[in-house]
Order: structure tokens, then sequence, then C-alpha cells
């Protein structure tokens, strides 16, 4: 272990947020999805008391900005939440009757990304078919665009060069092929989001990622398709960008050191 000798006299603690399921209780990576699987093996909150002596917490990624948006951002004062992330993978977070969601293995809520909502769909990368990210996120763009007929050949023998900044700049010029992907795209998020609103029944759905620089037409197409399909007889739930940015995770820090002996006694319960 890497000891600098440095003494930081002003620092309250460390922080992870990680891409993958994380045990909050005991600040343990369970499973990565094949991305840093040998951080299963990383014993971080030890290496924090003996690098830097102060307390270390980690959570999912997702989550973290779920709470940052919650306490600081879009969601700001509300009970029920959910978040999606949108970019290389799909991820989310839920808080319901105002408390973060958990569940018995620490994954509740943050699954998002592979709910099914086409059974007979493209396998993804977590072993599963049809997952919203084997449909929709920018890791499998290219499957996306070279399995999808409808578009053409030259489209589709360029498809390893594309990311959804480029396809949604084309779109905007009124490119076909750009405007089918961004469209499909744009389907299975709202699918996506109708599912979440009827799992969880929030008061607001934060969207956030990289591809929310093209929230001027995200927001207004995924409001109009879900609106249209999902079923809310008493209230519209609100679709709002996320606030915070890159920064939602970071701001969920404080909450996260405040509450931590809290989260455990309910987890422990």
């Amino acid at each position: 272990m890497y000891n600098s000798g440095v003494q930081i006299t002003d620092l309250a603690g460390i922080s992870l947020a990680f891409p993958g399921i994380v045990d909050v209780k005991h600040y343990q990576v369970l499973a990565t999805n094949d991305k840093y699987d040998d951080a299963c093996d990383l014993n971080l909150r030890l290496w924090c008391e003996l690098n830097w002596g102060v307390p270390f917490y980690m959570d999912n990624d997702t989550r973290l900005a779920t709470i940052g948006e919650w306490e600081c951002g879009a969601a700001q004062g509300l009970n029920n939440v959910v978040m999606m992330t949108i970019g290389t993978g799909i991820g989310t977070g839920v808080v319901l009757d105002g408390r973060v969601l958990y569940g018995e293995h620490y994954q509740a809520g943050s699954l998002g990304g592979h709910f099914v909502i086409d059974y007979k769909g493209r396998k993804c990368s977590c072993g599963n078919v049809g997952c919203v990210e084997a449909l929709s996120s920018s890791f499998f763009l290219p499957y996306i665009i070279k399995e999808n007929p409808k578009l053409s050949a030259s489209f589709r023998e360029n498809a390893d060069n594309y990311d959804f900044e480029k396809i949604f700049n084309w779109a905007s010029h009124g490119d076909v092929d750009a405007l089918i992907v961004r469209n499909e795209c744009m389907d299975v998020w709202s699918a996506a989001i109708i599912t979440y609103i009827h799992a969880y029944d929030p008061q607001v759905i934060v969207l956030g990622g990289g591809v929310m620089k093209s929230k001027d037409v995200i927001l207004p197409y995924i409001r109009e398709r879900v609106g249209k399909l999902a079923w809310c007889p008493s209230s519209v739930v609100k679709i709002l960008a996320s606030e915070l940015g890159d920064n939602a995770a970071i701001l969920a820090s404080e909450y996260c050191f405040k509450n931590k002996k809290r989260r455990n006694e309910i987890l422990s319960a």
C-alpha cells in the first residue's frame, strides 16, 4: 500500500462512487459486470484507514448521484425520486418515501439499466437478454447501429466511429439514419422510465449523463411519450434534467457520512 507521508489536517473522510453493486454496510464491491472485477478483492476501507486515518464511505455511483439531486438538486424537497443516468451504461437510483432504496442485497433501485423491455432482444453484458442498457447505451451503440436493417449500409459500416453526440448532432440537421437511431434510443429510455414509474411511483424522474447535453430534444420527446403511455391516473410525474451534473455524487458525500450510522441501523433491522 502506498503512503505519501503527507499530513492532511482538513480531510474529514473519503467517499467513492463506484459503478457496480456495493455492500454499503461493509464498504465492499460485490459485482462490477466485467468492468473492474479486481475491485471485488480490494479492502478499500482498510487502505483508507492505514493511509489517511479518516472514515471511508462507498456506494453505487448512480445511487450517490440520486442522493445528490435529492438533497441539493432537481429533486430537492421531494420524498419519492428516481434518477436515470444515460451513458456508457444505464444507471438508476431510487428514493422511496424519503428513504434511499437498498434492498436485501444492496441492489434495489440500482439495476434499472437491466430491466428487460424486450425479452427477444440483444444479449446484455450482464448475461440477460433485452435489457435497457443493451438496447440504448453508448457501449452498445455500434451494435445498435450495425444490427438495424432500417439504416443505410454506409451508415452501418461506420458504426464504430459514432457516439451519441454525433448522432444527436446529425439528427438535428435532418440525417435520416441518425434520426432513426436517436428516436429508437429515446423510445427505449421512455419505455424504461414508464417501467420505473409503474414500479416506484415517484414524484419526479431525474435524467443525467453526458447525453443530456441534448436535453432540449430529449425532455420534450420523453415527456410526450411517457405522458401517453404511463399509467398515472392521479398526477403527471415530472421528468427533469439533472441540475448538478457530474457534481451530484460528490455533493452526496456529506449526507452519506452524516447518515452512515442511521443507514446501517436500517440495513441491520
